[in-house]
């Protein structure tokens, strides 16, 4: 009984609250839920927050993603434009001239005034070669070149004395001995000084030296080789001589012309070498044009899905290098020929890359640019000679500066002795 009355009691004193709560307004009790759990938007209601018509959202996505798609397909095709008729190539060498020194005399190797890797000079001397022998033969040359003009000077003088006679004291045929017997002397005299002539230039010839400024490589002589006669064993690196070659594909050679401006970046090192494209090679091997076994062209079978292009060496002139970039030759450098587009230079970075951009879909759609005299189709220049200067023979002496007062003249009165 006493639990029956106390949920009465507690029923009866709920009922002003139940009272107060339907009072409430619905609109009132969702404001306070959704205070509590906010519900997402729907997309009706999303479009009405932006202030803006459904289409003008619709459009604006559209436009966004027409734009993409037209960015991606101009970059698609200048990098494709820029990795298959772009003129640069990875494919390149730096180049040198390199002077096979050999001797010009044989002899045992007695100095060596060079180390590997050194630099010298054009007419440094590399190494010397024993000059004893080539001293010994000079002497001799000259004493026989001494017989020689005596002999010369006696027999010219009778020869003269023989014409001056008359029928009475002479005859034609004795005239004729003695002026034979002169010109006979007179060719082995000639002989004579001619030897002497090569004797002095051989002991010049023991000093090998530079014929060109660089460095000594791959030194291994030592003292006391012997040195043969046209066989090279020092060689030097002619510094005045280095350049780069780029071997091009055939398909980017249109736009590789005769004087372009050429930009050459050397592995491990970032500062280009600046150059010039100074001619283009005009012949590589042709594998097909080779025989086979009975004589017949051996033509290899071409894969239409693939075909290589063949690779051309351009040559690229030097002319400026920076600091701290060494030339070695035999070093790998890509190759970049910079476009000439007249206007580009003055223009802001943002206009040069909208130049650029605007060539390259050129190229794509239309086709690279045709450049007159290009790549001539003669080449008339003559290059400049190269000639090593030359030793100099000192005249050669006459038979009287030689043997001077040997024999008198013609007046003279034969000499009595005392």
């Amino acid at each position: 009984m006493d639990s029956f009355q106390t949920a009465e009691r507690t029923l009866r004193q709920a009922e002003p609250a139940a009272r107060a709560t339907a009072a409430i307004p619905p609109t009132a009790r969702v404001q306070s839920h959704s205070k509590q759990t906010p519900r997402p938007l729907s997309e009706h209601e999303e479009r009405r927050s932006l202030g803006g018509p459904p289409w003008l959202l619709t459009c604006f996505k559209g436009f966004a993603t027409l734009s993409v798609a037209l960015v991606a397909i101009v970059m698609a095709l200048v990098t494709w434009d820029y990795y298959v008729t772009a003129p640069w190539t990875r494919d390149g060498n730096v180049r040198v001239q390199v002077a096979s020194v050999a001797p010009q005399i044989s002899g045992q190797i007695t100095q060596l005034r060079v180390e590997d890797n050194q630099y010298v000079r054009k007419g440094d001397v590399l190494y010397v070669i024993d000059p004893f022998d080539y001293e010994v033969a000079l002497r001799s040359d000259k004493a026989q070149e001494e017989q020689k003009a005596a002999d010369l000077q006696v027999k010219e003088l009778a020869s003269r004395r023989r014409l001056r006679l008359t029928d009475l004291a002479t005859t034609p045929e004795e005239q004729q001995k003695f002026t034979g017997d002169a010109v006979q002397a007179k060719g082995a005299f000639e002989a004579a000084q001619q030897q002497v002539a090569q004797a002095e230039i051989n002991l010049i010839r023991t000093q090998v030296r530079s014929p060109v400024n660089g460095y000594i490589t791959n030194l291994q002589m030592r003292v006391g080789d012997y040195a043969h006669a046209g066989s090279a064993n020092i060689s030097v690196i002619d510094t005045d001589s280095f350049w780069i070659d780029g071997y091009f594909e055939e398909t980017k050679l249109a736009r590789a012309c005769i004087g372009d401006r050429v930009e050459a970046k050397l592995m491990g090192y970032t500062a280009p070498i600046l150059g010039h494209i100074a001619s283009v090679a005009r012949g590589i091997n042709v594998t097909d044009a080779q025989s086979g076994v009975q004589g017949l062209p051996n033509v290899n079978p071409v894969f239409t899905w693939v075909r290589l292009a063949q690779r051309v060496p351009v040559h690229v002139a030097i002319d400026r290098v920076p600091v701290g970039v060494p030339l070695v030759s035999g070093l790998t450098a890509t190759v970049t020929v910079e476009e000439n587009a007249v206007g580009v230079a003055g223009r802001p970075w943002l206009g040069r890359v909208a130049a650029a951009i605007k060539a390259r879909l050129s190229d794509v759609l239309v086709g690279p640019p045709v450049r007159s005299g290009c790549i001539p189709a003669i080449t008339t220049d003559k290059p400049t000679p190269v000639s090593l200067p030359a030793e100099k023979i000192k005249p050669e002496p006459s038979a009287e500066q030689i043997n001077p007062g040997l024999t008198p003249s013609l007046t003279a009165s034969p000499r009595t002795g005392s």
